[in-house]
């Protein structure tokens, strides 16, 4: 197949899964989320949605880490930005249930939103803070039930090969918690799928773990030394250029 066909394939099969099955899955985790413990179900039928976006958009995906992490522990995972096909490749290749904190625009999409919801996905709304106590509180309650965290810290996708500013809150949930961050750096989803666009090009992503970071060695008054030691290790991961950006 030329490397055109591929494209044309990927975007026509990869959208058409998006759009189809992501409202047959959406519709089975919605139905199956009243199965106790509450999200299990819904975090079962996000990660073979993952599986199968990724398939349908002909996607080669290569898994690295720097050590096992153990999938029943609990943990704040933290990686860079550059497409929406981070979160299935996150999804899908994530070690352990986690819930992701995404933005609250997402949750208002019909049957995908809603199965977040049911989920146990958390909204963030960037420009209310008024909400960002609720997201806190929320996120808090379900790393005490025994789930990961799973989060952007850039808050939005980077068009460049640079990491944003790391915006704080991650950072303060782990600290809160007493819970290891997890680098976790991306390659090559922007050019499967770039900000704005909807083609679809077809073609090799990987994802790295790093190492988690005890966060208890660093404590509140060490913060900004851990963003800086995070945001380096996650630009290592992901084979980006840090910048002269000091993370907020």
């Amino acid at each position: 197949m030329s490397r055109l066909a591929a494209k044309i394939f990927a975007t026509l099969t990869g959208n058409l899964f998006l759009a189809v099955g992501s409202l047959l899955l959406g519709t089975l985790a919605i139905l199956g989320s009243w199965v106790p413990p509450r999200g299990t179900w819904v975090f079962v039928m996000a990660r073979l949605w993952s599986v199968l976006a990724l398939r349908a958009s002909l996607l080669r995906v290569e898994v690295r880490k720097e050590v096992e992490i153990d999938p029943a522990r609990s943990y704040v995972f933290l990686a860079n930005h550059q497409s929406l096909f981070d979160i299935p490749l996150l999804l899908a290749t994530v070690p352990g249930p986690v819930r992701m904190m995404a933005k609250r625009s997402l949750f208002r999409i019909p049957i995908f939103g809603w199965a977040l919801s049911a989920g146990g996905f958390i909204p963030i709304d960037r420009g209310d803070r008024s909400t960002a106590r609720d997201s806190f509180a929320s996120a808090i309650a379900h790393i005490r039930g025994g789930t990961s965290i799973l989060l952007f810290p850039e808050g939005t996708r980077s068009l460049e090969d640079t990491l944003l500013t790391f915006q704080r809150g991650g950072f303060l949930l782990a600290l809160k918690s007493g819970l290891p961050i997890v680098p976790v750096g991306i390659r090559g989803t922007r050019a499967v799928q770039r900000k704005g666009a909807w083609t679809i090009v077809p073609g090799p992503v990987s994802i790295s773990y790093g190492t988690p970071i005890d966060t208890a060695s660093y404590g509140v008054r060490r913060k900004k030394e851990l963003i800086e030691e995070v945001r380096r290790r996650v630009a290592e991961l992901a084979g980006l250029a840090v910048g002269e950006e000091e993370a907020s």
